[in-house]
């Protein structure tokens, strides 16, 4: 493994960086990506970094993928967001039955965008499934060509259980214009996500659109898709937030150089602010390493032995859910002494702050679990 850990910039093209970063302000407006945002997107078909490459995927491997995840969140909050939960939403693609999965990324726009809240109730019928529901936060919806959501399984009007007794709720694939998109992302930050929600009425589906997550009902082989889910979910979550996080600290210099410029500033007060912000690039980078090495190391395993162990898989989640916490307080440490230019809602750090603070409030980050 190697000793330093390398910016996020390292794995994006400059051009794309000033793309994206370009649109950003006008994304908020829109409550969506930009034409130019997506247009960037499209191009390096980030939409389908974990989609099978059976279906034109890019099927990428994970130590890749959590490193451009979180370049492509350094870049912006919003654009990040929406790439790791649509292609996310693509890694489904491999529990897919072949035939439609075919027939979604036929599409060469395709996205998929979702909600994994159970919002909905698919009511068994001869031919397949009745749908309705309602579901919160599918970001990227307003891109999407698909929609995934989760269902209650009912049979007589009355819940099916699964194995453990429990109610058994199971994932579908509908397509965009039998769902009905709804405002209702009021949030302070990740405003250009545009995770709305969207409601399902009376819609009859084939048993087809219903797939599982489990390596065991994987559909298409590679070892993506025999990498346990939550780990991936925890992993791809928390480079979104030091992506962000990063970004706020490279605007942190620039606020602080300006600062430095202050003739009412005492030689200590420069040195403070100096010292505050290389601690904390210094403890994230410190944490990235553990958090790379964790992912390394599980990555491997998984392809020399094709299963990885409970204990790395512990070390995922641990350094996932760590570096998320570290995120959130480096930036909160730094927040303090950018002055009001940081609570300005018309300047890139403060959108950096908005968005972190609220992708940090994600139920998957919200706990630390013990150390492994």
């Amino acid at each position: 493994m190697e000793n330093k850990i390398p910016h996020p910039s390292t794995f994006i093209a400059r051009q794309d960086v000033n793309t994206i970063r370009n649109a950003a302000a006008e994304a908020e407006q829109l409550g969506m990506l930009h034409p130019e945002q997506l247009r960037i997107v499209y191009k390096q078909e980030w939409f389908k970094l974990l989609a099978p490459q059976l279906y034109g995927g890019r099927q990428i491997t994970l130590p890749g993928l959590v490193r451009l995840q979180e370049a492509i969140s350094w870049t912006d909050g919003s654009t990040g967001w929406v790439v790791t939960l649509c292609s996310g939403a693509g890694w489904f693609a491999g529990f897919m039955s072949a035939e439609i999965a075919h027939q979604v990324f036929s599409d060469r726009k395709v996205c998929l965008a979702g909600s994994g809240e159970a919002g909905g109730t698919a009511d068994i019928t001869v031919t397949g499934y009745m749908v309705n529901g309602t579901w919160r936060y599918a970001s990227g919806v307003h891109h999407a060509t698909h929609i995934t959501a989760n269902c209650l399984i009912r049979e007589n009007g009355e819940s099916v259980l699964d194995d453990d007794g429990q109610p058994l709720v199971l994932p579908f694939i509908f397509d965009k214009k039998d769902v009905k998109v709804l405002p209702a992302w009021k949030y302070i930050g990740m405003v250009a996500t545009g995770s709305d929600a969207f409601e399902i009425k009376n819609l009859a589906v084939e048993s087809s659109r219903q797939f599982k997550i489990d390596p065991l009902a994987a559909v298409v082989s590679g070892r993506l898709y025999q990498y346990p889910f939550l780990q991936l979910a925890e992993a791809t979550l928390a480079v979104n937030l030091s992506g962000i996080a990063i970004h706020f600290m490279d605007l942190c210099e620039d606020v602080f150089n300006e600062k430095m410029k202050q003739p009412r500033l005492t030689s200590e007060q420069k040195n403070f602010l100096i010292n505050e912000l290389n601690r904390s690039k210094n403890d994230i980078n410190l944490l990235r390493k553990d958090f790379y090495q964790a992912i390394d190391h599980s990555w491997i395993a998984m392809e020399n032995d094709n299963a990885v162990s409970a204990g790395q898989l512990s070390g995922v989640s641990f350094t996932s859910r760590n570096l998320a916490r570290l995120s959130r307080e480096s930036v909160d440490r730094l927040y303090p002494l950018c002055g009001l230019i940081a609570a300005s809602t018309a300047t890139e750090i403060n959108r950096a702050w908005r968005d972190l603070h609220t992708a940090s409030q994600h139920a998957l980050l919200t706990f630390a679990i013990p150390e492994p």
